[in-house]
């Protein structure tokens, strides 16, 4: 099959295009061919070893949907020619129910191969079926996007009512944050340093956004009236402060990202005098991917997709990510599927 494949990390560039071994699922797992395929940060980050593939190859992606074209043993429910959607967290949680906190999380793409690819093994239990009326560039677009965001917003205990911030809107789990958070019932503002991702964010629902650079705390009170109940946070050092100034005594900033840099510094006397919380998150359950995939499928959450790119022009689309011009998902399509 044809894959993207990593031998090194000097960055995107390290990114070959080759033919290597098509895999066989084994028991418990099924093969999909897949039709189209969705960017996420962790497949730029891993072209710079951050973090490193532990073996070479390997192929990145966490996102795909595609057809059913071999099963392993044991496997029931799944047959070759369904039509799928691929759940990137990968794991088991034998007793505590939750797959995040039960040490044994794993990520499509990061800990397995992965879906740059023209087939992609997974587990019988980590795949979805597609809606017939659902494109294949939205089904292969929103899974850990999505998902992640909704696991946040469980965490961060967001209610109808909340007055929300998503701070930096325009990549894949931030603009979901602000849809989630939306259907969910809250009154959201965003950040951002571009003002047409604002502008696209208001058109999608928000009540208003703010310069990232700015003094967007006091903004925030001003236009709304008041402080947020909930900080939606993937920065890190560089809206840090400013985030945490956002926040209504009681409020709580949930973050499962930094992509401005790994360390921040906290005033605690703020922390404790105003009953602040700071909530990490990271990847998600087959729950939280399964009421995620409930929305979409009822049309009751869009899949917001910026730029589709055929299979071969894979640095085209990271060339974008890095530039941190999109707004919404990059997608990878295959040619005659």
């Amino acid at each position: 099959m044809r894959a993207w494949i990593l031998n090194d990390t000097r960055g995107p560039s390290s990114y070959t295009l080759a033919e290597v071994d098509t895999p066989g699922p084994g028991p418990g797992e099924v093969r999909v061919r897949l039709v189209a395929s969705a960017l996420n940060r962790l497949d730029l980050w891993m072209s710079m070893g951050l973090p490193a593939p532990k073996h070479f190859p390997h192929v990145p992606g966490g996102d795909g949907a595609g057809v059913v074209d071999a099963v392993g043993d044991g496997v029931d429910g799944w047959a070759p020619g369904a039509e799928v959607i691929v759940n990137p967290s990968l794991g088991y949680a034998p007793t505590t129910g939750h797959i995040p906190f039960s040490g044994k999380l794993g990520v499509l793409g990061e800990h397995s191969w992965g879906t740059l690819a023209d087939h992609v093994v997974v587990p019988a239990t980590n795949l979805a079926p597609k809606p017939a009326h659902l494109p294949w560039d939205r089904a292969a677009a929103y899974g850990l996007a999505y998902a992640t965001a909704y696991r946040m917003l469980r965490r961060a205990r967001l209610r109808d009512g909340d007055l929300m911030l998503v701070v930096g809107v325009g990549g894949g789990v931030s603009s979901a944050g602000m849809l989630i958070g939306r259907l969910m019932g809250a009154e959201v503002y965003v950040t951002s340093r571009s003002p047409a991702k604002i502008e696209r964010a208001v058109q999608l629902g928000a009540a208003g956004g703010f310069a990232s650079g700015g003094d967007f705390s006091k903004e925030l009170r001003q236009a709304a009236g008041r402080q947020a109940d909930v900080v939606f946070e993937n920065v890190g050092p560089a809206t840090w402060s400013q985030s945490m100034r956002s926040l209504t005594p009681g409020g709580r900033l949930v973050t499962c990202g930094s992509t401005s840099g790994p360390k921040v510094e906290i005033s605690v006397p703020p922390l404790f005098f105003r009953h602040l919380e700071i909530i990490g998150s990271t990847m998600f359950d087959h729950e939280d991917f399964a009421r995620v995939s409930e929305w979409v499928a009822g049309g009751d959450l869009p899949v917001l997709v910026d730029s589709v790119y055929p299979f071969e022009h894979l640095p085209e689309a990271l060339g974008r990510m890095k530039a941190g011009d999109h707004q919404g998902k990059l997608v990878i399509e295959r040619s005659g599927t």
